[in-house]
């Protein structure tokens, strides 16, 4: 069983603070010394090895490249492999001295992997998949392989998440696809409490029923075809109300008919009948209401561009219009919060819940993601752009300055990510009321991009306003 920082005793403890504030104050291989000894005498202590990993990560990146490095990271795999099978713990002891000077070293996480599943403490493994995944994050292996992990730990929902990235990267990835059904298949078996039948059909009574869901899946039904089996399942649903069969099919063919908010109050009936531990449920409920406010803010913005404000209607068109973003905004937020919970370690969720924070001006929820997405390389830049706006609203314009001209520090070439860390550093400038380095942010753009936002208009403005008279 993993362990957690209140589970230390006093001593490691003690280190494990240190080694934390260590890494605050960038002094990482003090840092890590420290946490390889938390380490040593608790392995468990899955934090630990993160914070590590992410320490490791930033002392490779802070030194200078060497003109010569010969890895030797294979040698001391093959090393630590000879005790997979004599002392798992040991291996992974060993496989971390590698990984300090080769954080990302394919071999060695793999290994790691192998011998944290050994050790029985498969949430290590999936940790060592996913800071692979930190640098090639379509990997369809590396994906398919955290797969199986989640499966082999019984969890469905997880593994339905890995596949759905492998598909949305390769559509046409069959085993992903078929494997994908698979696991949200146990995932409602499981919340449903149905894990002894021997197929779906023995889960309905009425085989009927089961032939006509079969031919349903076959095809789109429209028309009146579409409303005979609303009536006929609506009919099922009243003789058998605690049927979460029944109440999904209602669902599934509200959505087809385009009544999201049918769809949506009947795939909310069934999730509350698994009491929301039904992660595809859960999920068709907010995907649903997203797709009901994009709808209602299409519809929005074509009434007010056709019609002006002297419209008698235009005022209350423009209070649901933003009501309806206002909507739209919290979904993300819920969506992003509960992926989040589920997968605490992935950082690159912690950024997209920030985001959707700071965008719904809940700007001091959105501080502690955005600082802590920080710790992913992969994730730093964009959390601390965010960040700079996030400290820009607040009124916090020396930190945001800081955490933007850092940043900036950090990307070499004016890439799209720059463009928009520089424009927004000018913007605070901008209101700390230095002229001078706002416009000179804006020229930088300037050189590169003339057409990037409103960046030509203020720098040819400049020109205009020290221009000499006559």
């Amino acid at each position: 069983m993993l362990k957690t920082e209140k589970d230390l005793g006093e001593a490691q403890r003690s280190h494990w603070l240190k080694a934390v504030a260590a890494v605050e104050m960038r002094n990482f291989g003090y840092a890590i010394s420290l946490l390889q000894g938390v380490l040593k005498n608790e392995p468990e202590f899955l934090a630990g090895r993160q914070i590590l990993r992410r320490a490791e990560v930033a002392k490779l990146k802070a030194e200078k490249k060497r003109m010569f490095h010969l890895s030797t990271a294979s040698i001391g795999v093959m090393k630590a492999q000879r005790e997979l099978k004599k002392d798992p713990k040991r291996m992974i002891e060993l496989l971390e001295k590698v990984l300090e000077d080769e954080p990302y070293n394919r071999q060695a996480n793999l290994a790691l992997k192998e011998a944290a599943v050994a050790a029985g403490w498969p949430e290590i493994g999936v940790f060592a998949l996913q800071t692979l995944l930190e640098e090639k994050p379509a990997d369809a292996k590396l994906l398919h392989e955290l797969a199986r992990l989640y499966h082999g730990m019984g969890a469905p929902d997880l593994e339905v998440e890995t596949y759905n990235r492998i598909t949305a990267a390769d559509p046409l990835d069959t085993d992903a696809l078929r494997l994908g059904k698979d696991a949200s298949a146990r995932a409602s078996m499981k919340t449903g409490g149905w894990t002894e039948a021997e197929s779906y059909r023995d889960l309905i009574k009425d085989k009927e029923l089961a032939v006509s869901l079969e031919q349903q899946n076959r095809m789109a039904l429209t028309g009146d075809s579409l409303e005979q089996q609303i009536s006929e399942i609506y009919a099922r649903h009243e003789a058998e109300p605690e049927s979460v069969d029944h109440s999904r099919k209602l669902g599934a063919l509200n959505e087809q008919k385009e009544d999201f908010e049918s769809a949506i109050a009947w795939f909310q009936y069934a999730a509350d009948l698994t009491n929301g531990t039904d992660p595809g449920l859960v999920r068709k409920v907010s995907d649903l209401g997203m797709k009901q406010s994009e709808r209602q803010i299409a519809e929005h913005e074509e009434f007010l561009g056709r019609h002006g404000p002297e419209h008698e209607l235009y005022a209350e068109r423009a209070a649901a219009l933003e009501g309806a973003r206002k909507q739209r905004l919290e979904i993300l937020i819920g969506d992003a919060r509960k992926r989040s919970e589920r997968n605490p370690t992935d950082l690159q969720l912690r950024v997209e819940l920030g985001e959707h924070l700071l965008n719904a001006g809940h700007l001091r929820e959105a501080l502690p993601e955005l600082q802590r997405a920080r710790q992913n390389p992969n994730a730093r830049l964009k959390a601390m752009n965010l960040l700079g706006r996030c400290y820009r609203e607040l009124g916090m314009l020396d930190l945001a300055a800081k955490q933007l001209e850092e940043a900036a520090r950090e990307i070499l070439s004016m890439d799209s990510m720059k463009k928009e860390i520089v424009y927004n550093l000018g913007l605070v400038f901008e209101q700390l009321g230095d002229t001078q380095k706002s416009v000179d942010c804006m020229k930088q753009i300037y050189e590169v991009d003339y057409g990037y936002r409103d960046v030509a208009a203020r720098v040819e403005s400049s020109y205009t306003r020290v221009k000499a008279p006559g």
